[in-house]
């Protein structure tokens, strides 16, 4: 696991209000909030009495999405690139981290790391961050990781500008950060090209701020990183930061986002494709693609995949498992007025089967 840093903001559409962002990369993050609107779901019955207390979530559209950081998880040892050091740090010493001998790797890297060889220290600094095989040392990894980028290896550079950002084992310096940030985009390194379009856009909000991050954005969304595959979705439906509108393309990065299991794109494009937006209308994958992202746990979308079934929208109707979905959604404190009239409608037999199929569901 990598060490904590400080958490980022992005800018929310054109309000040019910060949002405040999950936590960049070194740690798992929260689930982005997924509140998109409902497009091609019921449309919403008037006001109910049972209005939902202050402080409780109400599943409600928000006018504009904006990328937000999706959970990243550290790439495991025998699918890393020794790229990511710089080159390899010694034939045995990557080799025995490959297999998974972390302390010999850390053993035969420290000595060439003590002699100055760049690859070697970050691949120390990537040990004791993730404690693999030595306790971890955040402090130590920090270390590592600040000689690493002093000698140009982008991964260090990355992750020596996430702890200048933090300031918790090094004194913070948002000037060098920036700088380390931008070295490391430029050579490549795709979490280091998302993270700078984040800072360039919460040192600019507005729409000149998107402008500057938009290519960083879009080279990293090029390599695959769903993150900024969201990003750039949101670009491009918005027409923001000198972007034309374009919905084709922003449904496109969408799907590729989705399939990789970012449940916010699963979301927007579930309700895109249920309305028709940026290409054909197709109801099925859809409801297909809602139901994978309340599957996945995402709450919002379980309200909203309870409505399709009341509706019957891509699916057949089910009055049961929209209740049961809905309930779902509700014991993880999320309340729409509208379902709760719904679930009060279903009589005592249905309210019982729902309630079995929530527990089966959870």
């Amino acid at each position: 696991m990598r060490l904590p840093v400080l958490p980022l903001v992005i800018l929310a559409g054109l309000t040019g209000q910060a949002a405040a962002a999950a936590q960049t990369v070194p740690l798992p993050q929260p689930r982005p909030d997924a509140n998109a609107p409902d497009t091609g779901a019921p449309a919403p019955a008037a006001p109910s009495p049972n209005a939902p207390a202050p402080g409780v979530h109400v599943d409600k559209p928000i006018e504009t999405t904006l990328p937000q950081p999706a959970t990243m998880t550290p790439p495991s040892a025998d699918s890393v690139n020794p790229d990511r050091f710089g080159a390899k740090p010694a034939d045995a010493a990557f080799g025995a981290f490959q297999r998974g001998l972390y302390k010999t790797a850390y053993n035969l890297a420290m000595t060439r790391a003590k002699n100055g060889d760049a690859a070697a220290e970050t691949l120390v600094a990537e040990i004791l961050s993730r404690g693999l095989g030595v306790p971890v040392n955040p402090a130590e990894a920090t270390k590592w990781y600040g000689l690493a980028a002093e000698q140009g290896v982008p991964e260090a550079q990355f992750q020596y500008a996430l702890m200048l950002l933090d300031g918790r084992y090094v004194k913070k310096d948002d000037k060098e950060a920036y700088a380390l940030m931008q070295a490391s985009a430029e050579a490549g390194n795709r979490l280091a090209q998302f993270n700078f379009a984040q800072l360039l856009v919460q040192q600019e909000p507005g729409d000149a701020g998107l402008a500057k991050a938009a290519p960083y954005y879009e080279r990293a969304a090029a390599t695959g990183l769903a993150d900024a595959q969201y990003a750039m979705a949101q670009i491009y439906a918005n027409g923001v930061g000198g972007t034309p509108r374009d919905d084709a393309k922003a449904r496109m990065l969408l799907a590729q986002a989705a399939r990789q299991n970012y449940d916010t794109a699963q979301i927007d494009l579930a309700a895109w494709m249920i309305e028709g937006r940026g290409g054909e209308r197709d109801l099925k994958s859809g409801f297909a693609w809602m139901k994978r992202a309340a599957e996945g746990g995402n709450v919002a979308a379980q309200n909203r995949l309870a409505k399709l079934y009341m509706g019957g929208i891509g699916t057949d109707p089910d009055l049961i498992l929209a209740g049961a979905w809905y309930i779902v959604a509700r014991r993880a404190g999320l309340v729409d007025p509208r379902m709760d009239d719904f679930l009060q409608g279903l009589d005592d037999d249905q309210t019982k089967q729902a309630l079995q199929k929530a527990n089966r569901l959870r």
